[in-house]
């Protein structure tokens, strides 16, 4: 009963640890600039020390014969079909997260909750901003270099922890079969919970929780975390092309984020449509594969 509780605290503990030397290395290496080079490189190493190290360090206490990549299932490959289906998927849900990102940054709390809101509202501007900062690019060689830092090692990075890790230590493999299914899907729902809430952007929670959930289910449909680690890349990698190849005008870099909102509210209708007969398409595939 209590094994997963342990894993988790010995997870957490490591995460700490990691991301404490990962801050103290920038302090000590970039003296807390707060240029974007700096300020790149502090993203860097906090992906590395948050999300990576500390996921493969409990993956490897944990496994048998220390073989952290197979705990995390990253020994396990996907057919091309299945790697289609799930590009396919990534590209066509864009207009429909932009659009439940549109309906979520139109939620007002109650009066006597104001300042809450000021607040979030003014995270979720510091945070545009610093994306804005870390996305500009003026030359190929600076683009390849934000697709590895804003898109390839934050997916998977992030699936590692979040996916990899945590899900799996919610859905806890030691226990029996009939109660790890009851436990698969809440450990899906609230990983992609936390996976929404520690990126603190109030105002993308909904979209971004339910991005997780379904890197979650692919996961567990497909048995293999390199699946959601390529849709996840590719999401990021679209935002990052996206603004490079549409650079220039203001209006211009905003218009990746706006297909589907406004005027265009059904385009983002029919991809979110799209999008589930794509997953659900996948998921008769996979079982197709494992029958």
């Amino acid at each position: 009963m209590d094994k997963p509780l342990v894993r988790l605290l010995v997870w957490l503990a490591l995460m700490a640890v990691c991301t404490l030397t990962a801050m103290g290395i920038w302090l000590l290496v970039f003296d807390g600039s707060q240029t974007t080079e700096g300020l790149k490189w502090l993203q860097f190493l906090q992906t590395i020390g948050t999300f990576l190290l500390p996921a493969i360090l409990g993956a490897w206490l944990w496994s048998r014969e220390h073989k952290p990549f197979a705990w995390l299932r990253l020994d396990c490959g996907f057919s091309w079909q299945v790697g289609l289906l799930a590009v396919a998927a990534m590209i066509c849900a864009v207009p429909g997260i932009n659009l439940l990102a549109d309906l979520n940054s139109r939620v007002d709390l109650p009066e006597n909750l104001d300042f809450i809101e000021q607040i979030l509202r003014q995270q979720e501007d510091a945070a545009s901003a610093l994306t804005e900062r870390f996305l500009h690019a003026d030359n190929a060689g600076v683009l390849l270099v934000n697709v590895g830092l804003l898109a390839l090692l934050p997916a998977l990075a992030e699936e590692i922890s979040f996916r990899g890790t945590l899900q799996q230590i919610i859905s806890n493999s030691d226990a029996s079969i009939a109660r790890r299914r009851r436990l698969t899907a809440a450990a899906i729902w609230l990983t992609a919970f936390i996976f929404s809430a520690i990126h603190m952007q109030f105002y993308g929670f909904i979209p971004r929780m339910l991005m997780g959930a379904m890197f979650g289910y692919v996961f567990v449909w497909t048995g293999s975390l390199w699946v959601p680690v390529l849709m996840h890349a590719t999401n990021n990698g679209l935002a990052v092309i996206a603004y490079y190849l549409l650079g220039g005008e203001a209006d211009d870099k905003t218009w990746a984020d706006t297909i589907g909102t406004g005027a265009m509210w059904w385009l983002g209708i029919i991809s979110i449509i799209v999008t589930v007969l794509l997953l659900y398409t996948l998921y008769q595939h996979t079982q197709k594969q494992q029958s």
